[in-house]
């Protein structure tokens, strides 16, 4: 057996969990906030509230964590949760762009834009970090 292959076969403890969701969480609000200084220097208006940061580290935060319940949730439910997974967190991404585009009168194309490069930014950071502490193969 590989190092790789025993890694990823060892079970991760709550707190080993818990510690990689608030890291990613907090990785995921300082990629935010640069996005959003971005944005506004670009254009994004100064007053639109999703670019705020206790807009953005609160939603940053939920989705950190209902993301990490259903992670846990394919990974001992489904029979093949790595496939399970390929297909679904870019479909749940793509769900999330939805009230992005609604807010398009209030933020323009640079708040939206920026919006829905935060998404795909906080995505890729919790899906490597779900990866890390919740490998999708242990979990039987």
């Amino acid at each position: 057996m590989s190092v790789v292959s025993e890694t990823l076969s060892v079970r991760r403890g709550p707190l080993v969990v818990a510690g990689g969701v608030l890291a990613a969480i907090v990785v995921s609000s300082l990629a935010n906030t640069v996005i959003s200084v971005l944005a506004h220097e670009i254009g994004a208006p100064d007053d639109f509230a999703p670019l705020m940061p206790s807009s953005y580290v609160f939603l940053t935060a939920l989705g950190a964590v209902l993301g990490a319940l259903g992670w846990g949730i394919v990974r001992k439910s489904a029979r093949n949760p790595e496939r399970l997974v390929r297909w679904l967190a870019p479909a749940v991404v793509v769900v999330s762009f939805v009230p992005d585009f609604l807010l398009y009168g209030e933020g323009g194309a640079t708040g939206v834009a920026a919006l829905l490069l935060m998404h795909a930014v906080v995505a890729v950071i919790l899906v490597m970090t779900y990866r890390k502490v919740m490998p999708l193969n242990s979990a039987r």
